[in-house]
């Protein structure tokens, strides 16, 4: 084989990419991080920064859409890594339209994408949000048990939502809420669909908002809805494809899959990154304190046992990035996750999340544990990640499954 015939293979991102990355990075580093404590312990959506992140174009449909396209299914992974390792409550605030965006683009039509998806971002001189509400109170890893519902009106050609949404990023505060409804309860998880509730329609209201262990200054909130009417073409993929859809179902045939999980499982490698980010955010700063700290006469990370754990951390976030590039970029290619790999990346990335910044906070010591040093705040956002969109014990369910393809419970 000639040397210009060889195959190639290459772990290094495009010069796009690259660049996309340094930019994230220098916003993440200058506007992000220096603002993570504040916003933390106000809890409150951290406005200005999210307008900043609009006024250069890192809040914006543009950004989102040019990241989710590009060709190697790393835009994302490389620049939310990026913003997740400046702070990872602020930096919800700012991808949390993402899962809303991503809901539209799985199971919407092309005409609902171009008219709802710009609504969820805005401009940036009138900055705009959207919601993903799919969990409530007795339906959490379970989707099938969905209690909200969709009564389709045929004489106004409108659909009726009733129930309460829980845990929802942005709920309640969001100009585009998209919900995740039971048309056919019998079905249960084959029988829901997902409707888009335009900005200011009477009925939906926010309830509780959540005071959170961690992400602080992501706003998280109950949804409530009552008697919520939304037209018929705010039914996500249309009527006439739902309908196809339950007739399958009600003969028993297999079905491509329902809108809540065709959501989570194309969002799984980018929650897999945010937590990748909180992770190298939280190994660096224990890394350079090991390095400046001096105990006996000698900087700590002298001493094997703390060397050893920083190997050990550092090692397993390279893992969790490559396991969550591979699931990237096999969801950009068409690429079916045969052996559940996005679930995979997510389980990973996300218990080693917790296992980096619980061990960055012992190499910190009685420092660690205050709210002077950032690691803290770290350790407490990164237990999110093993418990939103699928914890790592549904991870597990999905991924014994599927190597076994046995019903595993």
């Amino acid at each position: 084989m000639s040397e210009d015939t060889a195959p190639t293979f290459s772990l290094e991102p495009s010069e796009d990419v690259r660049d996309v990355r340094d930019w994230a990075h220098g916003f993440a580093k200058d506007v992000i991080r220096p603002a993570g404590a504040e916003w933390d312990e106000r809890e409150e959506t951290p406005w200005p920064v999210i307008q900043e992140a609009a006024k250069i174009g890192l809040y914006s449909l543009d950004f989102f859409a040019n990241q989710w396209l590009e060709p190697s299914g790393l835009g994302i992974p490389v620049a939310f890594e990026e913003l997740y390792w400046g702070d990872p409550g602020i930096a919800l605030s700012i991808t949390g339209t993402g899962l809303a965006a991503v809901s539209v683009a799985s199971n919407g039509t092309q005409d609902q994408l171009f008219e709802w998806v710009p609504q969820m971002f805005g401009t940036p001189d009138d900055v705009r949000l959207g919601a993903f509400c799919s969990s409530e109170p007795d339906a959490g890893s379970d989707v099938s048990a969905i209690k909200t519902r969709a009564v389709y009106d045929q004489a106004k050609d409108e659909w009726v939502l009733n129930g309460v949404k829980t845990w929802a990023t942005n709920g309640g505060i969001a100009d585009v809420h998209v919900i995740v409804a039971s048309v056919e309860p019998e079905l249960r998880s084959r029988g829901q669909a997902s409707f888009i509730v335009p900005p200011n329609t009477p009925g939906l209201s926010q309830g509780q908002k959540f005071k959170k262990h961690g992400i602080r200054a992501s706003h998280t909130a109950e949804v409530v809805l009552d008697d919520v009417r939304v037209p018929g073409s705010c039914l996500l993929g249309g009527k006439d494809k739902l309908d196809e859809r339950l007739a399958r179902a009600k003969e028993g045939k297999r079905s491509k899959g329902q809108a809540a999980m065709k959501t989570f499982e194309a969002s799984r490698p980018s929650v897999g990154v945010m937590a990748v980010g909180t992770a190298r955010a939280a190994y660096e700063y224990a890394r350079d304190y090991s390095i400046q700290r001096e105990q006996f006469g000698r900087p700590i990370g002298d001493n094997q046992g703390v060397a050893f754990l920083l190997a050990d951390m550092a090692t397993r976030i390279d893992a969790a990035r490559l396991l969550v590039w591979r699931a990237a970029w096999m969801a950009r290619n068409g690429k079916d996750f045969d052996n559940a790999e996005g679930s995979m990346s997510k389980l990973y990335a996300s218990e080693t999340a917790t296992f980096v910044t619980q061990n960055a906070l012992r190499i910190l010591g009685g420092n660690g544990y205050t709210r002077e040093y950032p690691v803290e705040r770290w350790h407490r956002d990164a237990t999110i990640f093993t418990i939103f969109e699928g914890a790592s014990e549904i991870q597990k369910l999905i991924i014994g499954r599927t190597i076994t393809g046995l019903p595993v419970r």
